[in-house]
This record gives structure tokens, C-alpha cells and sequence, in this order.
């Protein structure tokens, strides 16, 4: 077992998201390991249906963003399927708030499950996200 770490407790399948404070999530557990910030989610079957959303949100992508099947994904486009594939779920549910584990429950509930949901408007999402633009930087005096 890792030091920090609760069992039942597994690393969020959001998190680079979730840093960026695009969206939040009601299982989140955040922990200090060290130095350095944990984020766990603390449920089982929430993280089970992050994981199956994360993939989904990858695999309808692939070829509109070009992506090479199982070439390692830098940053910026994990940032892009993560949180372009969230802010387009919460169009698609028109969902108030980005909070994950509400969104895909919402998902499940009105499409029956995550495969059933409208991935071409979801996939325009991820398509047309792009990061937050830095502010101007502080001058010096």
C-alpha cells in the first residue's frame, strides 16, 4: 500500500482537469503525500465510470484530433480530451455545474448508459477547447 493512501481509494482518472479547475468532482480526496498533492477518488464504481468515460472520451477523438492509436499523449492533450470532453458532457446533459461524478450519473440516467451519448457533440468540444490564456506577466521595476 502506498503511504497517504486509504484503501478502497484509487488515483483520479480526471485530475489534470480537476487541477485546472475546469471542473470538480464530489468523490474527490485530496491528500498530502510528501510535498505533493494526492487526488483519490472514493469510490469504486465512480472511478470505474471515469475510467470508461476517460476511454470513450480518447477512442471518439482519435481520428478527428489525428491521434496515433497507443502513442503517449502529452500534456496539452490529455488537458484537451479531459477537459474538452467534460465541458462538452456538461452541454450535452446542460448540466448547471462541471462536477464529474454528478454529470456521468446524469448520463447514465437520461442515455441509459456512457456509449449512448451523443459523441459527436462531445467530440466538437474536445475539438474546439483550448487552455486558459495566461495573463500578462508582472513587470519588473
Amino acid at each position: 500500500m502506498q503511504a497517504g493512501r486509504v484503501p478502497g481509494e484509487m488515483p483520479c482518472v480526471f485530475k489534470p482537469a480537476l487541477m485546472a479547475q475546469t471542473v470538480s468532482c464530489d468523490m474527490l480526496a485530496r491528500r498530502s503525500v510528501a510535498e505533493r498533492e494526492v487526488m483519490m477518488c472514493r469510490q469504486v464504481m465512480a472511478h470505474m465510470n471515469c475510467e470508461t468515460l476517460e476511454r470513450l472520451i480518447l477512442e471518439r477523438s482519435t481520428f478527428p484530433l489525428r491521434l496515433k492509436p497507443g502513442a503517449p499523449l502529452t500534456h496539452a492533450m490529455v488537458m484537451r480530451l479531459h477537459a474538452g470532453g467534460l465541458q462538452g458532457l456538461q452541454t450535452v446533459l446542460s448540466a448547471p455545474q462541471a462536477e464529474v461524478h454528478g454529470m456521468v450519473q446524469q448520463a447514465q440516467s437520461d442515455y441509459g448508459g456512457l456509449a449512448a451519448l451523443p459523441w459527436a457533440r462531445i467530440v466538437e468540444q474536445v475539438m474546439a477547447w483550448q487552455p486558459r490564456r495566461r495573463g500578462p506577466g508582472k513587470t519588473r521595476p
